[in-house]
């Protein structure tokens, strides 16, 4: 993909971006291995620690001062296969403090040595354990929304169907970052022409296989693994979609939050125009990113807000 189709405040920062191999099993365990020690410094106005729901980790964010206006489940990203609460650290304790909200970032398990249904009966797992610690966290039970990032927007898509039909306590919203939706994209192997920045087809392929256990593009997937195959969308939350117009994702998002749109869900589309996936994080302090997720934060305040007001107390 030409760089010229790069915003040119992104250009330095993406061309000096390492890119590994997501194919390869010690490339994987690797990156695993170095986000192990990620720094997780303090955050002035947030109180930060660690909570455990069975072997899983999840970390939990406070901010200080008034009762808390709401909750965040957050989903880390990394294609199924890597990643850690540990990335988003920064991102969800600035979040904690501007929102006023808890934010509780779950460390689920990773393929290929955990698939599908894995990554998001843990995901599952800890909303259940923000429902049932909800009084001690100091929050509604009807105000909590669900967000990721990447794969952690498609696990955080995919709780929202399954908690719908299970007819259980709703996310208010659902908040999502170029959300890894469809695994029907890592099929197109004329995709892999275009050699998308960050996160290309051939990573794509590697992430979605490990995570079903197969190949993807099947006639069939097993139900909340792949968001966008469910046919019917209706009764989902409000739901904000954020991605770059030269991002992987970038159809596959639009066609969802259209599909979202025509079955009655409240849903907002934002198109950054020459933003490469996960941008916002890498790039984060960028003038691209700072106000692609000043938009986004001031949608999910909005939609707090709105539940605050109209929504049960």
């Amino acid at each position: 993909m030409e760089m010229n189709r790069i915003d040119p405040a992104l250009r330095t920062a993406t061309t000096r971006l390492p890119v590994p191999n997501m194919a390869r099993s010690f490339i994987r365990k690797g990156v695993r291995l170095a986000m192990r020690f990620i720094p997780a410094r303090d955050v002035p106005g947030v109180k930060s620690y660690p909570e455990r729901i069975g072997r899983m980790r999840v970390q939990v964010y406070r901010p200080e001062g008034p009762p808390p206006r709401g909750g965040l489940l957050w989903v880390h990203g990394g294609g199924f296969v890597i990643g850690s609460w540990r990335q988003d650290h920064r991102h969800c304790a600035e979040i904690a403090r501007e929102l006023g909200i808890v934010v509780v970032s779950v460390d689920y398990r990773l393929a290929p040595e955990h698939p599908f249904p894995a990554a998001l009966d843990d995901v599952h797992r800890a909303w259940i354990w923000m429902q049932t610690r909800a009084d001690t966290l100091g929050v509604c039970k009807d105000r909590i929304a669900v967000g990721g990032e990447s794969a952690g927007g498609g696990l955080a898509a995919g709780l929202a169907q399954r908690l719908r039909d299970e007819q259980a306590v709703q996310p208010v919203a659902q908040w999502l970052y170029a959300p890894m939706l469809d695994d029907r994209t890592a099929a197109n192997g004329a995709l892999d022409e275009l050699d998308h920045w960050v996160w290309n087809n051939a990573s794509n392929r590697v992430g979605w296989s490990a995570y079903l256990g197969h190949a993807p593009g099947t006639v069939s997937v097993p139900s909340y693994a792949v968001p966008a195959r469910c046919d019917d969308l209706a009764g989902l939350p409000a739901t904000w979609i954020g991605v770059g117009d030269i991002d992987l994702f970038h159809d596959e998002d639009a066609r969802y939050a259209a599909r979202l749109h025509d079955a009655g869900v409240q849903t907002m589309l934002d198109v950054v125009p020459g933003g490469p996936h996960g941008f916002e994080n890498w790039a984060a302090d960028s003038e691209p990113a700072r106000a692609f997720r000043r938009r986004a934060s001031e949608w999910l305040s909005d939609t707090l807000t709105a539940t605050t007001s109209h929504g049960p107390a």
